[in-house]
């Protein structure tokens, strides 16, 4: 049980007089009597008492002022002055300290509440809804925006700072979302299109260092409407284009095969025209097959399959552009692991790859093109990727290489994009779309897989599909 400071000081006091009064009392009694010793220590009892008392009164008297002090509101810078101490008084330093702690205190306090109005008002004036929740889920603030969504959907209430988030956001891919980031301490991103009517969400939560986390919530709902609309576009452009098209190349390959009245000039206009009408034909259809594959019309049906049946299927599907081009198209080390793919989708990734390396893999002095297509199971991760997907099966990856004039490494990072071109005029030429690598990475991705290149001037370059191994079913 805790003491109070003037009881200890008290106590403290009558300890410090006590042996002097028993000395005196000790000796009275020697000198004049038992009767006379007992006065005389009664008397220095009372005595060591009322020093004790009044050193005690002194102590409460200099500390008062003390608590006052500690206790003052603050908002304002106070000093020591106006404090009633004692005239000599022993506490003059520790007020003195203590006013100016209080100060420093108040100081860091004020700077501290502007610095979080400053953060407030930028959360406030932020576009996408911010919320934090701490280690348990609880709602710890949010900003304007977060509030004013949720009063706008079929919520109970708005936020509530202190209360579950699950109590509020009902959604489900914003609660697991916040869930991966408390539990994994990860980033977590999702997409939601059910938390709020006709709106579609970009959901990003992170980790905080002191625990809890953060969720922003992006409304990509226009963003998404541009998209589809351009995809709706360039699909409905496409199929207008490929009737007249397909008539152009009709009627000049009539006139080029019956009509025996033109001249060299007349046919070699004609050649023109069937030439460019046959490679727009082919841009319509790979922007169909684009806008297909984003939209994700195209459904994928990934089933177990072997690696070497695709590298076979694809190498025959490429056979009658190899006997025009007059290329050499070999089948390099393969696995007969299965994985898991649509076999129609990879056998047009692996064409798309091919094609791309007889068109552009051709060394320079050399009469041929030699491309070889492989399959390899990863046993180790590399610096490709990760060794297992997510269910820890394992993974394939294929390889088309050629031995080209290779791809400068500025350009690696992005001859996946839609109409990029490392040579412009060279593609030009070749009659190349720009979109077979574009058509052949959503390909692969919508069927849990990756694609990168890997190339060295002089050298040639390599593209590796990546896929999961199919997983072994039980017995």
């Amino acid at each position: 049980m805790r003491r109070s400071l003037f009881a200890t000081i008290f106590l403290r006091t009558m300890l410090a007089f006590a042996v002097p009064a028993v000395a005196v009392a000790a000796l009275a009694g020697r000198r004049a009597g038992y009767g006379e010793a007992i006065a005389a220590l009664a008397v220095g009892t009372a005595f060591v008492a009322a020093m004790a008392f009044g050193v005690s009164r002194l102590v409460r008297r200099a500390v008062q002022p003390l608590e006052r002090l500690a206790e003052r509101p603050s908002g304002r810078d106070l000093g020591i002055d106006g404090l009633e101490l004692p005239r000599y008084s022993e506490f003059d330093g520790l007020a003195g300290a203590i006013a100016r702690a209080s100060a420093r205190a108040r100081r860091t306090l004020s700077a501290v509440q502007a610095e979080r109005g400053d953060l407030e008002a930028l959360l406030d004036s932020m576009q996408d809804a911010v919320v934090a929740v701490d280690a348990a889920g609880r709602i710890q603030w949010t900003n304007q925006q977060m509030q004013r969504l949720m009063t706008g959907t079929s919520a109970p209430s708005a936020v509530r700072v202190g209360h579950a988030l699950v109590q509020t956001v009902r959604d489900p891919e914003v609660l697991a979302c916040v869930k991966a980031a408390l539990e994994e301490r990860a980033v977590c991103e999702r997409r939601t299109t059910s938390l709020a009517p006709g709106r579609i969400f970009e959901v990003n939560a992170s980790p905080m260092p002191a625990g809890g986390a953060v969720a922003v919530l992006h409304d990509i709902t226009r963003i998404e409407e541009v998209e589809r609309t351009q995809r709706d576009f360039v699909a409905n452009v496409s199929h207008e284009l490929r009737t007249p098209l397909t008539s152009i190349g009709g009627y000049v390959e009539t006139l080029l095969d019956h009509e025996e009245a033109l001249s060299p000039v007349g046919r070699e206009f004609l050649g023109t025209i069937l030439k460019n009408a046959t490679r727009m034909g082919r841009l319509t259809e790979d922007l169909l097959t684009m806008a297909r594959v984003e939209s994700q019309e195209t459904a994928m049906h990934p089933r177990p399959v072997r690696a070497d049946v695709l590298v076979r299927d694809a190498v025959a599907a490429m056979r009658g552009l190899v006997q025009d081009s007059e290329a050499v198209l070999e089948i390099g080390e393969t696995t007969g692991t299965e994985v898991l793919a649509d076999t129609d989708a990879m056998v047009q990734v692996l064409g798309n790859l091919i094609e791309n390396g007889i068109k552009y893999g051709q060394a320079k002095g050399e009469s041929q093109c030699r491309v070889v297509v492989s399959a390899r199971e990863i046993d180790r991760p590399d610096a490709g990727g990760p060794e297992t997907d997510a269910q820890g099966a394992g993974a394939v990856e294929f390889t088309v290489r050629d031995f080209g004039p290779g791809i400068a490494s500025e350009h690696l990072m992005r001859i996946f994009e839609r109409f990029y071109r490392v040579d412009k005029a060279r593609s030009r030429k070749s009659g190349g779309t720009g979109l077979g690598l574009a058509i052949a990475r959503h390909m692969v991705e919508l069927q849990g897989g990756s694609i990168r290149a890997e190339s060295e001037l002089g050298a040639g370059s390599a593209f590796l599909v990546r896929l999961p191994r199919a997983r072994n079913l039980p017995e």
